[in-house]
């Protein structure tokens, strides 16, 4: 309980965890095991059923987000970095909209970004110098499941249909964000959509390390990233055109 409201910035050095020991994998096999175990309910759900998943989901998301920040300003250690402009925090509001009002274009982002971006999160956790009894820990793994969860869940029940064609309106739409948040990284210091240094433990080290710039990482990985994620979108458009027409 010493640790419990700790943060990355108060916790004494030795206490977390290394990326991929055993505590690490059990936090992935539960993140696959949820996924997979949800996908399968949800198919099996009427329309009703869907609409209050989704909704349901939205709600804790978005209130996990609140509990954790009204807790570190109730602790005195909410810092500017705390703020959603993560990726996966400007994520938690996409999806709060999208389970009210779906649109072609969420539907595309939530593939192609959320769950890949949720899922590296996960592999290459920023919250490894956390104990397990902690907090921001324990929010920081739930949040990532759900936010891979929402879109996941969804594609595998064919309600999004991720279309290739559409991630350059993604990739536009990130690169828009990206603008405004580098500028309030600029005047606060902060590391928001990892656009201002590396962090470790991310892949972005490898490029800053190897080629003088973590910078050279975006170009580099985001079209090998388009590559992978087509992929599956264009088998499950195959998938669906071999399906009998009811």
């Amino acid at each position: 309980m010493k640790y419990f409201f700790a943060t990355q910035e108060t916790i004494p050095p030795g206490y977390g965890f290394t990326h991929f020991d055993g505590e690490h994998m059990l936090w992935l096999a539960v993140f696959v095991v949820l996924i997979g175990l949800n996908s399968l309910l949800y198919r099996r759900m009427d329309a009703k059923g869907r609409e209050n998943w989704r909704k349901t989901l939205a709600v804790v998301i978005v209130s996990s987000e609140l509990i954790r920040d009204i807790c570190l300003i109730a602790c005195g250690t909410f810092l500017p970095k705390y703020l959603p402009f993560h990726l996966c925090g400007i994520n938690i509001f996409l999806i709060a909209y999208h389970a009210w009002r779906p649109t072609k274009l969420l539907d595309n982002f939530l593939y192609l970004i959320c769950i890949p971006g949720a899922t590296l999160a996960m592999l290459f956790s920023t919250w490894s110098m956390l104990p397990a009894f902690n907090f921001i820990y324990l929010h920081s793994f739930v949040l990532h499941i759900l936010l891979a969860m929402y879109p996941f869940v969804l594609t595998a029940a064919g309600e999004i249909r991720p279309q290739p064609r559409e991630f350059p309106k993604c990739i536009l739409l990130l690169a828009a964000m990206a603008v405004p948040v580098s500028i309030f990284n600029h005047f606060y210091g902060t590391n928001f959509m990892f656009i201002a240094y590396p962090e470790p433990g991310t892949p972005l080290v490898w490029f800053e390390e190897h080629m003088g710039s973590f910078l050279w990482g975006f170009p580099v990985l985001i079209p090998i990233f388009l590559g992978l994620m087509s992929i599956p979108a264009w088998l499950l458009a195959k998938r669906r055109e071999k399906e009998p027409v009811a």
